[in-house]
């Protein structure tokens, strides 16, 4: 398969005006392919690059897993270890009667949460993926300001003041029960980031990011780099609107650095990360995670009864490990079992599978029906480069 030829089922999506551009990563092994269709913003002056900086939202919480496992290789933290040790705002958590109870009535927890609770989204708290009906729960998340749906960074409250207003709600489920999901990802950046006693960007810059050379992934884009950056939109009522412009949310450095969607990055930054966990945790002789770590963190974690539940996939084909989806069998039309990765709600998605890496990156957010249709295009992509149809 060409890149002409992947420009080309890719692009199409961007000549139906689904979205207005995309940038691609393909590799398998060491031979890498990168395209680029469409443009940066509505006006069609500035073509997308492949260095073009996009928005990854949920492509962050890998790298928040990353870094909490790194603390875990190095004996900071214990899975097993409750979270209260070092966020004692979650100390002594009730739990709702049932997920649709009210607020008040509720019972006590069996346990604390644990590390692993938040690595694994099993602590209880999160999207129920299986269940959107309103409920007097969510009503009282909003009535606190903890932020629900697109990832705006900018308008989260300070750190302390979330995790402090977090510890006033009670659990959705009891602790271990359930698969929910996104907010295990948030605290567990700031548990990263009490347990280093530096701000998460810090400690990713300084364990992950340097290390690796993804010298375009951040948390902000400095002035000096807003030429390769853009607007992202989404569609509202039917209508392209700018969710947030260049010089916006991402343009300084946010209070909340956000570990479950607060980062910006590029193809060839992604792809050395997809490669240090395809490398076993070693890119370059750089060592950033044990093997083990890579093996857990890439292991499915959630049980036959909880994916029958609700879990990461449409269905129970994908389960989860540490902050990454796992394939566990073979989609005809896509990932094979094994295969790892995740997505981005903003128009991103990342998946290593076999010795196959592939990253799609857009400047336009998902619709409310869910993925975009240039996602399917491109896991069609991947599937048939995993199987080995066509070398590149």
């Amino acid at each position: 398969m060409t890149v002409d030829e992947i420009d080309k089922r890719l692009g199409a999506h961007v000549v139906a005006d689904e979205l207005l551009g995309l940038a691609w990563l393909v590799a398998i092994g060491d031979d890498v392919a990168t395209g680029a269709v469409g443009y940066v913003d509505g006006t069609r002056s500035t073509p997308v690059r492949t260095d073009t900086i996009f928005r990854i939202s949920s492509m962050t919480k890998p790298l928040t897993a990353v870094a909490a496992s790194i603390l875990i290789d190095d004996g900071v933290l214990d899975p097993a270890e409750p979270v209260d040790r070092l966020l004692p705002e979650l100390a002594d958590l009730r739990v709702l009667s049932n997920p649709a109870a009210e607020i008040t009535d509720t019972v006590a927890a069996n346990r604390p949460i644990t590390v692993e609770d938040l690595l694994t989204f099993r602590l209880g708290w999160g999207m129920d993926f299986a269940d959107f009906a309103p409920k007097p729960f969510n009503a009282a998340w909003s009535e606190l300001d903890l932020g629900w749906g697109p990832p705006t960074p900018a308008q989260m409250l300070p750190p302390d003041t979330w995790l402090e207003r977090l510890g006033t709600l009670p659990l959705q489920f009891q602790p271990g029960e359930r698969w929910l999901y996104h907010v295990g990802a948030p605290i567990l950046g700031f548990l990263i980031a009490r347990a280093a006693g530096t701000p998460l960007s810090e400690f990713l810059t300084e364990r992950v990011l340097r290390p690796l050379g993804m010298s375009d992934t951040g948390f902000a884009v400095p002035p000096e780099k807003l030429a390769r950056f853009g607007p992202h939109y989404a569609e509202i009522d039917g209508a392209r609107t700018v969710f947030d412009p260049a010089v916006g949310q991402w343009s300084n450095p946010p209070a909340f650095e956000g570990g479950g969607d607060g980062l910006v990055s590029t193809l060839a930054d992604y792809h050395r990360f997809a490669r240090m966990l395809r490398n076993g945790g070693e890119l370059d002789g750089t060592r950033i995670l044990s093997e083990q770590a890579v093996t857990t963190m890439t292991t499915n974690h959630l049980t036959p009864e909880q994916l029958s539940r609700g879990g990461p996939g449409p269905d129970d084909s994908a389960g989860w490990g540490y902050g990454v989806g796992v394939q566990l069998r073979d989609d005809p039309d896509g990932p094979r079992a094994g295969a790892y990765g995740w997505a981005g709600g903003l128009g991103s998605i990342w998946s290593n599978d076999g010795a196959v890496t592939a990253i799609l990156l857009t400047n336009q957010t998902w619709g409310e029906a869910g993925p975009l249709p240039v996602f399917a295009t491109f896991e069609q992509i991947l599937g048939e480069l995993a199987r080995g149809f066509d070398p590149l």
